[in-house]
């Protein structure tokens, strides 16, 4: 399953929830907020785990509670009651929401914001200003079409620009053709395949979750004995903080890891069981196999999310 459904089968594993919630709201004459959804996304509690004093007291008479924004401190409780989602898609839908953020920052240091409406939004770059190319719709001279272009012949963005104008037919024609030049070459790719995925391997960090446990129980020990004496902690208990961190980035690294390793596999095994070429672009296949676009003068570079890259001559 690639990240953007599993990101999307986190919702629905909520589709109870959120209907009793949405109900409520009706009935209170309230409005569906998209920050509702997002603290729903990053809700530690659906994994079993718990963060203590997200709110703190500031009148006890009035019982009034505010934000802990570091006034008192928090303590993250892991395993503190039963799962209702899988950790790591958990980990994963925090991945993708840290992807969705920022698109992309441009040369000028304007943020491009998400957006899924087209499978080529986002993923077609220009080679000469590196911004993103807009679908826009051309009327020249009374012949109607949709063409891609570079946000900076669109829009002032600082930078002077002479990428050319793609046709929407043209791109999708580039798409089909790299994928029937991989189909017509599949040793050569499957063999790149398996030096990606050994690449994958030797990136990924050395330490592991259960090392930074280990770590993490001693000091905790530690703590809970200075703390019995009346001794001062303070420093053993910024390192538990600091390798809490560290566990939570490894444990996102690692599933980013494993993500990558399953795509590659999964476009080792596309490419072993197709037994003919593509005769039309789909749609579904960019959004699948394609990470982005590049619009060079005389060529398109095709960017897999396998690591695989393929030119097209124009």
């Amino acid at each position: 399953m690639s990240l953007q459904l599993q990101f999307w089968s986190f919702l629905c594993s909520f589709s109870i929830f959120i209907f009793d919630y949405t109900t409520f709201f009706r009935d209170e004459g309230k409005k569906w907020h998209t920050s509702t959804i997002n603290k729903i996304l990053r809700n530690e509690k659906y994994i079993g785990d718990a963060l203590l004093q997200k709110t703190y007291t500031t009148d006890f008479l009035n019982k009034t509670r505010e934000k802990n924004n570091g006034i008192v401190p928090q303590y993250y409780v892991e395993g503190n009651h039963e799962a209702i989602i899988p950790k790591d898609i958990y980990l994963q839908v925090q991945e993708e929401l840290v992807r969705r953020r920022v698109v992309k920052t441009s040369a000028n240091g304007k943020k491009r914001s998400y957006s899924c409406s087209h499978c080529f939004a986002q993923i077609v770059i220009c080679c000469e200003c590196g911004e993103m190319f807009r679908r826009i719709h051309w009327n020249n001279r009374g012949c109607k079409s949709i063409v891609w272009r570079c946000i900076s012949r669109l829009e002032s963005t600082g930078l002077e620009c002479h990428a050319r104008t793609i046709n929407e037919l043209v791109l999708q024609d580039a798409v089909v053709k790299a994928i029937n030049q991989m189909l017509g070459d599949k040793s050569s790719y499957q063999a790149q395949l398996q030096l990606n995925i050994a690449s994958v391997i030797r990136a990924s960090q050395v330490t592991s979750v259960e090392n930074i446990d280990e770590k993490m129980m001693a000091l905790q020990q530690e703590l809970i004995q200075k703390a019995q004496s009346k001794e001062a902690y303070d420093e053993i208990a910024n390192e538990i903080f600091r390798l809490r961190e560290l566990r939570q980035k490894t444990t996102i690294d690692t599933a980013a890891r494993d993500e990558q390793i399953k795509r590659i596999n999964d476009l080792q095994d596309y490419i072993a069981q197709q037994t003919t070429h593509l005769t039309e672009f789909d749609e579904s296949l960019v959004r699948r196999w394609i990470k982005q676009i590049t619009i060079w003068d005389d060529h398109i570079t095709v960017e897999l999310k396998s690591s695989v890259s393929i030119d097209v001559d124009l």
